[in-house]
């Protein structure tokens, strides 16, 4: 292992990627470091994901991938062998920023505003009494898989083609009929979430529960649906 690159072996905590990542124009969401670069057409949004490719080299089948779209490219960065961000992600990403910016190419963060929203990560949580029972027919019926060093029978499922959100288990103590037992988690950048909240409850939701911010913040729609917006914060 070269030190310059590195340790791609321990996963850092949640304040180190976010200090680490943050003045990069990349941000650390649930795991992942994520950074989303503008274009102007699907020719260009190709050009962009083969620059970070050639920029991580023989890094980039273990640590990137990319959503490519004619208006913007989405990259993301994880140490898929440990499921978290290492220091190899935070040198990768200096390192694709410094492409990107020798290109003329921005990737800065995008919070709040009229433009396209900011980078997140959904999951779905599904509230159960026995975890072990439920999880296979969920992982059968979605064609998702165990995540790396996480395959207990409780564990979240995610999508092996990442393109459609993990889901995660809430171990419940007694039936729950009053409220849904699925709800959607959205994770974003720590100075997004109150942009997101606001928008939430302008748009008719009400503030179920916020004594864990800004960890999570529990939002329902008008008839009491649940949503979660989280941050890293209040994690560590």
């Amino acid at each position: 292992m070269d030190d310059e690159r590195g340790d791609d072996r321990v996963t850092l905590r949640r304040p180190e990627a976010a200090a680490a990542l943050t003045p990069l124009g990349w941000r650390y969401i649930l795991g992942i470091a994520t950074t989303s670069v503008r274009v102007d057409s699907m020719r260009q949004a190709v050009e962009v994901a083969a620059t970070a490719t050639g920029t991580c080299a023989d890094d980039a089948d273990g640590h990137l991938w990319a959503d490519v779209r004619p208006d913007r490219v989405v990259l993301n960065l994880q140490t898929l062998a440990v499921a978290g961000v290492t220091a190899r992600d935070a040198w990768l990403a200096g390192r694709i920023s410094a492409s990107l910016d020798a290109a003329g190419l921005d990737n800065g963060p995008e919070v709040g505003g009229e433009g396209p929203r900011s980078v997140q990560v959904v999951e779905i949580g599904i509230d159960a009494l026995d975890i072990a029972a439920i999880r296979p027919f969920w992982k059968a019926v979605l064609g998702y898989v165990d995540e790396a060093g996480a395959d207990g029978p409780t564990d979240p499922l995610i999508d092996p083609c990442r393109q459609s959100p993990a889901v995660w288990f809430q171990q419940m103590d007694a039936p729950r009929p009053q409220r849904n037992r699925i709800h959607f988690d959205i994770s974003v950048p720590h100075d997004e979430a109150r942009h997101r909240i606001d928008a939430a409850l302008a748009a008719g939701g009400t503030l179920r529960y916020d004594a864990e911010a800004p960890a999570f913040w529990v939002l329902a729609d008008p008839e009491g649906n649940e949503a979660c917006i989280t941050t890293w914060q209040g994690r560590d």
